[in-house]
This record gives structure tokens, C-alpha cells and sequence, in this order.
């Protein structure tokens, strides 16, 4: 159960900061392949299941350097109005794209790194606080985290730090400047992209013992979920007076008049660990309310909160410290290799994971309490290679799944 990576020695000292461009270039445009039309079916006919379908197939599109795709992130900060915009990561490319009218998928920009043994494994949206323009973060097996200005196409920022491949980026939900970066060295590094700062390691002692995989803030911002290779799940709180205040020193610093580096702090203990959940690689984890969603490569998804039922997370006893109550699984099948991660809507409505051979799992959350919660399946023919990762759009209305074979796949949501 293996995510493929390259196993290439590089020196960090010989990258190059730079970055070609292209827009709209004839080389990088991807083939697009419309699915209303009749496809000549190999062996016998897939048979329809027999469920109401949520969302429909429209349209497809293969990437030129054919490698798979790892991440793909919709921008949530653009009105409902404009045309959604969302990139993908995968090989040493990172691709925007613009969703249009009647399932058309518009390429927009691309960047490629110079290296070509980088592999990008996630990507993060945020806005930059002074000028408004949107920022795309990114990262992958180089462990370098790079910030990509969109409206001047420049790589504005990269943070080097951590030592090993950087496997989940995540901003913060309301303090727009500050990125979390889960990390193969075990550790978590959260970094203010606005004064190139960081400020705070999450790891050491009672750390992760392993590859962190996959991150995420509550929707308050005030605690984060961390999850990784040594079947553990981790909550942190920022709402600590001593990192509150790091934060709040990180928006005033100024590395041109201090001589100081920023004083950077070391969190080695979590509020909150369970190995109880899952007994494998642990690849996704999302806050849902004060529950938690978590996944592995056991072909279920779990909801599960800490303490007891009744239990106040934010007041828990020691005893509760390491104490889960499981709400629900949610069953599905073929998911057996790790990196395959899950995505909500906004909203939390809709839940969606990929499996091996390119069948998509929605889940409505409204009934994830039920004993018989039922996915419903969304299946095309011609997808059959593993999806890494799924993205809802602002409204939740479009969904794009990304896979193996370097197909981006577009499901809208039916009237």
C-alpha cells in the first residue's frame, strides 16, 4: 500500500526559485473529452444503479505529463457570481483551471518546477490581506512550501524548514496569513505567509511517531486535527495564551528592523490522542461541527468525537484524554491504498471519496446519524483509474475528482 513517490536524492541548496509560466499555450492544453457522448463500452454494459443521481458526469480532461494527480483545491474566496477556479498538483505542475458554462473546463494558468524530481502533493487557496489577489500554496516531495501569487503570476514566497516531503497544506479559516504544513519528518509547521514567519512546530515528545498526512483547523481556528502513518489522531489548541500570542507577534514582525529572528514556539504535547480509531495508515481527517471524520485504508470512514457523547471538548478530564465515542462508519469499497483523501462541501452537506478504480462515494451528512446511511455511487465508464482526491466548489454544485492517470473528472449537481 504504497503512494507512488520518487526516491531521488536532491540538493535543497541547487533549486531553482523560478518558475515557468505558460497561459493558454497550445503544449499544455489539456484534451477534453465530453461524456454525453455514446462511448463504445468494452465487454459487457456497466448496469445503472439503481439510486437518484445527485451529480452528473459533463466533462474530462487529461493532463500532458500523464504522472497522477495528487491534490486538487477549489478557490473559495471569488463570488458566487464569477466562474469557480480550482488547481490541481501532480508531477512537478501545478495547473489552474476556470469551471464554465455547459461543463467546459478552461485552462488558465500553469506553472512547472524546474526540478524534475519534484512531485506536488497539495495545494491551499487563501487571499493576500494587502492587495486582495488570491494566493495558492503548494508543496510536495521536496519539502519546499510555495506561495504563488495569481493575479501577477509571481512565486511570491517559499519556506524552507521542513525535512522531509510536505504531505497536507491547510489556511486558517479566518486569519488568512497563516498556513499549517503537515510533514513526512513528523512534525507540523505553522507559518504566517504575510511576514515570512514561523511559529509554531507542532511535534517532539509526545508528537506523531511517523509520516503526519493529513491536517485540519476547526471552524473556529482555535484547535487542529493532525493524523498519520502511526495510526494516530491528534487535536492541538491555539487558543493557549502562549501561541495566541506568537500569532499575534508574527502579524507585527518585521524581519527589516528586528535583528532577531522571530522566536519560533516549539509545541510538543497535543490536548488530545487516540489510537482507538483505526489500525492502519490514518490519510484524512476533517472537523465536521465538534465531531471529527477521519479515514484509513479499511474501506470505512469514521465519525467519531472525543470524550463521551455528553462531553465538553473544550473542558475534557485527564481521564477523557485518550477516550473516543464512535457515532458512525461510513462503509464503502476498494480503498485499500493510503493517500486517498475525502472532501465536504462548505456547507457539509455532501461528502465525497474516490476509490481505486475510479468510482466516486457521496454521502448525504444530513442523515450520517441513520443506521442505514447509504452512499450513492457516481460511476463512469471510462474512469477507472485510482482517484487521489475530490473538491466541492463554493456552492457545492460542482464536483472534481482528480486520479492516477492525470484525468481531472467534473461532476455537476442535477436540478
Amino acid at each position: 500500500m504504497e503512494k507512488t513517490k520518487d526516491k531521488v536524492s536532491v540538493d535543497m541548496d541547487d533549486f531553482d526559485d523560478e518558475f515557468e509560466d505558460w497561459e493558454n499555450t497550445e503544449y499544455d492544453k489539456p484534451t477534453q473529452r465530453n461524456s454525453n457522448k455514446r462511448v463504445r463500452g468494452r465487454g459487457k454494459q456497466v448496469k445503472k444503479p439503481n439510486v437518484k443521481t445527485l451529480f452528473r458526469c459533463v466533462n474530462s480532461l487529461k493532463e500532458d505529463h500523464g504522472k497522477p494527480l495528487f491534490g486538487v483545491s477549489f478557490n473559495h474566496f471569488i463570488s458566487t457570481n464569477e466562474p469557480q477556479i480550482f488547481a490541481t498538483v501532480g508531477s512537478n505542475r501545478v495547473t489552474i483551471y476556470e469551471c464554465c458554462e455547459n461543463g467546459y473546463i478552461r485552462l488558465v494558468q500553469a506553472y512547472e518546477d524546474p526540478d524534475q524530481d519534484e512531485n506536488f502533493y497539495t495545494c491551499a487557496w487563501s487571499v493576500d490581506s494587502t492587495t486582495g489577489h488570491p494566493l495558492l500554496a503548494f508543496a510536495g516531495y521536496r519539502g519546499v512550501v510555495r506561495v504563488i501569487n495569481i493575479a501577477t503570476k509571481q512565486c511570491a514566497k517559499h519556506y524552507h524548514g521542513h525535512g522531509d516531503a510536505v504531505n497536507e497544506l491547510k489556511f486558517h479559516p479566518t486569519r488568512l496569513n497563516i498556513l499549517l504544513s503537515a510533514s513526512k519528518d513528523h512534525s507540523l509547521r505553522m507559518w504566517n505567509v504575510k511576514t515570512d514567519t514561523l511559529i509554531c512546530i507542532f511535534g517532539g515528545v509526545e508528537g506523531h511517531r511517523d509520516e503526519v498526512l493529513s491536517c485540519d483547523f476547526d471552524i473556529t481556528g482555535s484547535k487542529i486535527v493532525s493524523c498519520g502513518m502511526d495510526h494516530s489522531l491528534k487535536i492541538w489548541r491555539l487558543d493557549q495564551e502562549i501561541i495566541k500570542l506568537a500569532i499575534e507577534a508574527s502579524e507585527k514582525y518585521d524581519s527589516m528592523k528586528c535583528k532577531k529572528p522571530f522566536p519560533t514556539i516549539h509545541e510538543h504535547y497535543p490536548y488530545f490522542t487516540t489510537r482507538d480509531i483505526h489500525r492502519n495508515y490514518v490519510d484524512c481527517v476533517k472537523w465536521y461541527g465538534d465531531f471529527l471524520l477521519s479515514k484509513s485504508c479499511e474501506n470505512h470512514l469514521v465519525c467519531w468525537k472525543p470524550g463521551f457523547v455528553e462531553s465538553d471538548i473544550e473542558s475534557l478530564k485527564p481521564l477523557e484524554k485518550t477516550n473516543v465515542t464512535i457515532l458512525s462508519r461510513l462503509q464503502y469499497q476498494h480503498c485499500e491504498i493510503w493517500y486517498m483523501r475525502f472532501s465536504m462541501d462548505m456547507k457539509q452537506k455532501y461528502l465525497a471519496l474516490g476509490n481505486q478504480y475510479g468510482r466516486v462515494f457521496l454521502w448525504d451528512l444530513d442523515k450520517i446519524d441513520s443506521s442505514k446511511t447509504k452512499c450513492i455511487p457516481l460511476i463512469n465508464a471510462r474512469c477507472v483509474s485510482s482517484i487521489r482526491q475530490t473538491a466541492f466548489s463554493k456552492e457545492g454544485n460542482i464536483l472534481i475528482c482528480v486520479s492516477d492517470d492525470a484525468t481531472i473528472w467534473r461532476w455537476d449537481l442535477q436540478n
